[in-house]
């Protein structure tokens, strides 16, 4: 097949550093994309003041404790190690898990427990059809790029060819490619102060070729997962070439209309996909998170002022804005309304085209999972992954049709997108955002549902909705009907709120939380929530994490993240600590299992670690739970300096680690993971 057409960027020099928006004092390009995800919480004039979960979580374990008497979290935090050790014996459930735990650790490689194999299926770079380029770092080009495999691979989703039979040799793998670390992508760009002073349109071009997604086909023989580099289905979606439609209650509005297209009903491209999701149609679900980091100019008496302010907007990180025009708030006012939105793609048509999704909101979606309702509505969960921010479900308007998947391509076009709102009772609700209900009025400034979801965080305030500690991913449970939420960490918690075994201020190490429904059915509007740990070292008592007291020493993890269930229900956690890893933790991030049921609730496992420098994205099983895909992000970047080995900055001439070629003169290169068992059986 043949890749998207491509758009050129207008042709202008090189960034003048003047033009930047500045760093923060003392921070990396990279740090302040990290730092810029988890701004503080800045109230607009009017917005209810509503309470955090950590005051709600101490309102309640006070009340239940004094109802109980001293509980499990108490308990945890007060006994020393024998006592730990004396606690384990007293377990009588066995694990559901069955694996050889490893060690917290960190080094330039990857590592798995030692009763599996972990197997490079794909890296940044690799051909993805039959006239891809081979890979050459040193002549990088966008036409390349636009047919290879892309840059910090994150989300990974899993649907079989075909579509109906999960027991396939072959399926499809479905990738984001959230954003680009250039100082390791490209020779000399660490030489200048801002490697964003040293950008040319060159790299502005490989930069979008290189975000976005990949869909490629992958071929089981003797057991073995290989990639099919000539398969009809393989695709490329980016940024710089891929157009799209949008549609739902936003598509065609005024303030979604630019020079290029005045009809405010196509887009091009889609950036920042961190976590994603698989429709029950088989459709692959692309959430654009942190946006705002690629627009320039100046946001003073625009007229979007409000609206973009309240998302941070713009903040230059990317100076694409000097070489197209689209990225520039005062060349195209609108431009940006028109990014932060899920995106469905059917991996099955490389031909179809995408589609972004407005009736689901426009924040910083981290995820998109999804599930039914029991009379067959589809539910999309989404966090908005900055500190204090919301959490959301959306509702179809109609049902899930069993058997003609045509009928469901139209199913997110229209719905109710509602807002948590958590009670100190443990009870909570989900608030639905409806223009016309309540504060969602013309006084404060909606003047139809468009507005409202083009405005998700500010209609979220004016209903009242809970500020969380960084809501990543949100992963419901099939069989169970349960849901869990990945609260990262939130180090601007204040001190006030540190007060028993809540989540903490500052909380460096982030918390896990469970929402059940009534009759476990997604269509209701009220649940209750508890929390399954808070992470953090148990044997720091200054931290108050909470764990299952029979958890080892690498048992414990910092910043949850991407969460996955495999077939047999059990609950994986993939950790993203930043460059703050050796403060958080120590160790490098990785996936650990974790006991949700029962008398060993809380129990965790270290299972895979990633190498230094190195996020850990994407865990997705297959149907059958013999193979565990995992995404490994941006390896050699993160924290190097606290790495004693290295002890400095990890550039593309002077990486940490040249994983996973550790060839002399390749980059290290993100790429994704097949880990299956010894022997054959399901994973862990």
């Amino acid at each position: 097949m043949t890749t998207d057409p491509k758009t050129p960027l207008d042709p202008k020099p090189p960034l003048d550093p003047s033009q930047l928006h500045p760093l923060p004092a003392g921070q990396t390009l990279e740090q302040a994309i990290e730092e810029d995800d988890d701004r503080p919480f800045e109230p607009t004039e009017g917005t209810p003041s509503t309470p955090t979960l950590g005051a709600l979580w101490q309102k309640r374990i006070s009340r239940r404790d004094a109802l109980r008497g001293f509980g499990k979290t108490s308990l945890a935090l007060s006994l020393s190690t024998s006592a730990f050790a004396l606690a384990a014996c007293d377990t009588s459930q066995a694990s559901s898990f069955n694996f050889i735990e490893i060690e917290h650790g960190v080094d330039e490689t990857h590592h798995v427990a030692p009763d599996h194999k972990a197997k490079i299926l794909i890296r940044w770079g690799d051909p993805l059809f039959a006239d891809s380029p081979a890979f050459d770092p040193e002549n990088q080009s966008a036409a390349a790029q636009l047919k290879q495999f892309g840059y910090n691979n994150d989300y990974v989703g899993f649907t079989p060819l075909p579509l109906k039979n999960p027991n396939s040799d072959r399926a499809l793998l479905c990738v984001n490619h959230e954003y680009t670390t250039d100082r390791l992508m490209h020779p000399g760009l660490a030489t200048a102060k801002d490697p964003r002073a040293a950008y040319t349109k060159e790299i502005a071009e490989i930069s979008m070729a290189a975000h976005g997604g990949s869909i490629v086909e992958i071929a089981r023989t003797n057991g073995e997962w290989e990639t099919v580099s000539d398969s009809p289905y393989n695709r490329r979606i980016s940024t710089l070439a891929t157009q799209m439609t949008i549609d739902g209650p936003a598509s065609g509005h005024p303030r979604l209309q630019t020079s290029a297209d005045p009809s405010g009903t196509k887009v091009t491209g889609t950036l920042n996909n961190c976590a994603g999701g698989m429709t029950p149609w088989g459709t692959y679900l692309m959430s654009e998170e942190n946006f705002h980091m690629y627009f320039s100019g100046n946001v003073e008496g625009h007229p979007e002022e409000r609206n973009y302010k309240r998302l941070g907007l713009p903040r230059g990180i990317y100076p694409w804005g000097a070489f197209d025009k689209r990225f520039h708030i005062e060349q195209e006012p609108n431009e940006a309304n028109r990014f932060g939105w899920i995106v469905e793609v059917d991996p099955y048509d490389p031909t179809s085209t995408p589609v972004k999704h407005t009736a689901l909101g426009r924040f910083k979606h981290e995820g998109c999972e999804t599930n039914l309702t029991g009379d067959g509505h589809v539910v999309v969960y989404s966090g908005d992954d900055q500190r204090f921010e919301h959490l959301y479900k959306f509702i179809s308007s109609k049902k899930v049709h069993p058997t003609n998947r045509a009928e469901n391509m139209n199913l997110l076009s229209e719905g109710t997108l509602y807002t948590a709102r958590f009670n100190e009772d443990g009870t909570g609700e989900w608030v639905p955002l409806v223009y016309g209900t309540g504060e969602l009025t013309e006084k404060n400034g909606f003047s139809s549902q468009a507005d409202v979801m083009i405005e998700c965080r500010y209609a979220a305030d004016l209903v009242g909705a809970t500020q969380l500690d960084r809501p990543e991913d949100v992963q419901p449970n099939i069989k169970t009907g349960k849901v869990y939420v990945a609260l990262t960490n939130n180090k601007n918690r204040p001190d006030s709120e540190i007060d028993g075994p809540n989540p903490r201020g500052p909380n460096l190490w982030g918390q896990i939380v469970e929402l059940t429904y009534a009759n476990n059915d997604a269509a209701s509007t009220e649940f209750t929530w508890d929390l399954v740990v808070t992470c953090g070292d148990p044997n720091d008592e200054a931290v108050k994490a909470d764990w299952h007291a029979s958890t080892s020493p690498n048992g414990w993890f910092a910043c949850p993240d991407n969460l996955a269930v495999d077939p047999k229900g059990r609950l994986w956690v993939a950790t993203d600590q930043g460059h703050a890893w050796s403060q958080k933790s120590g160790t490098a991030d990785g996936i650990w299992s974790l006991e949700t049921d029962g008398e060993l609730r809380g129990l965790a496992r270290m299972f895979f670690r990633v190498p230094v420098g190195a996020e850990m994205c994407g865990p997705c099983f297959s149907p059958s739970g013999e193979a565990l895909f995992v995404a490994v992000q941006h390896p050699g970047s993160d924290g190097t300096g606290g790495w004693k080995p290295f002890a400095r900055a990890s550039t593309y001439d002077d990486p940490a680690t040249r994983w996973p070629d550790f060839e002399p003169k390749t980059p290290p290169r993100p790429s994704l993971v097949v880990i299956s068992r010894d022997g054959g059986g399901q994973v862990g």
